[in-house]
Parts: C-alpha cells; sequence; structure tokens
C-alpha cells in the first residue's frame, strides 16, 4: 500500500457571485494595486491517503467531494495526487 498526497481546489462556479473575491479586489485597489483584477477566493485541502493505486486515490476524492466537500449547484473542484516516497 502507497501513500499519497492530494491536493484539492475548489472555487465556485463560473457566474456565482464571489462576495470574498469582490473585497479582496476593492482592498487592493484602494492599496494602489490597480492593476489586479477578476480576484477569486476558494479553498485549498490537502490530505495524505493509503491506498493500492493512483487510481483508488482518484475514486476516493471523487466520492468525497459528492458527499461533503463540494457543493456542486455553486463549486466546482480539481485536484492532484501525487505518492509520497518513502
Amino acid at each position: 500500500m502507497a501513500n499519497y498526497f492530494v491536493k484539492v481546489f475548489i472555487t465556485y462556479r463560473k457566474g456565482v457571485l464571489d462576495p470574498q473575491g469582490i473585497a479582496v479586489e476593492k482592498a487592493a485597489h484602494s492599496l494602489g494595486f490597480e492593476k489586479v483584477k477578476n480576484v477569486k477566493v476558494g479553498k485549498y485541502i490537502t490530505m495524505n491517503i493509503e491506498a493500492d493505486s493512483p487510481e483508488e486515490v482518484k475514486r476516493e476524492i471523487e466520492e468525497m467531494a459528492k458527499k461533503f466537500l463540494v457543493n456542486p449547484v455553486i463549486e466546482e473542484y480539481t485536484y492532484e495526487v501525487e505518492e509520497v516516497k518513502r
């Protein structure tokens, strides 16, 4: 059994209002960073998963995303899986 390091990136779907992103953009502008545009704020989750294969890890992530990590109505996600070498 191998150990895998997983990174999950969750963001709002296109067209969903992102109030935190808007606030960050306004703050940047008020501090003189006028070139900042289209700020999006999301969630970044990391975890280690023990599994027999990367495919098993992907199945686990997909199931977790559907059950509790992501609200599919307003959010979308991507993830990266990396085997941890001992």
